[in-house]
């Protein structure tokens, strides 16, 4: 079982820069795919970033060239470094991990992820 807490999350202003942690612990030998999800108020949870053990990610196209999601395998640890935030970027932001090798399919209809951490708030403000 693998168990995951996220942080760094906060408010800041349009424009701004913040960097989410994403820490894992347990059976971290068993994770393959690891990826950052948000959900704003009313809104479905949608994906935002995935690295897999390779080394290779894949962005939502409303991230790109914004975010950067990246890991530290020694500590077990998984970051999403945001800049030039925007007030879209408003949601509860979500780590999670999965004992396979999950498709990009599979990861943007939010399918295979097998432990979430518990979220961390990211406010914008104009």
């Amino acid at each position: 079982q693998v168990q995951l807490v996220e942080s760094g999350g906060g408010l800041v202003q349009a424009g701004g820069s913040l960097r989410l942690s994403c820490a894992a612990s347990g059976r971290t030998a068993s994770i393959y795919t690891r990826a950052w999800f948000r959900q704003a108020p009313g809104k479905e949870r949608e994906f935002v970033a995935v690295i897999y053990n390779s080394g290779n990610t894949y962005y939502a196209d409303s991230v790109k060239d914004r975010f950067t999601i990246s890991g530290d395998n020694a500590k077990n640890t998984m970051y999403l470094q945001m800049t030039n935030l925007e007030p879209e970027d408003t949601a509860a932001y979500y780590c999670a991990a999965a004992q396979y090798v999950l498709s990009i399919a599979q990861v943007m209809g939010v399918s295979g992820f097998s432990s979430w951490g518990q979220g961390t708030r990211v406010t914008v403000s104009s």
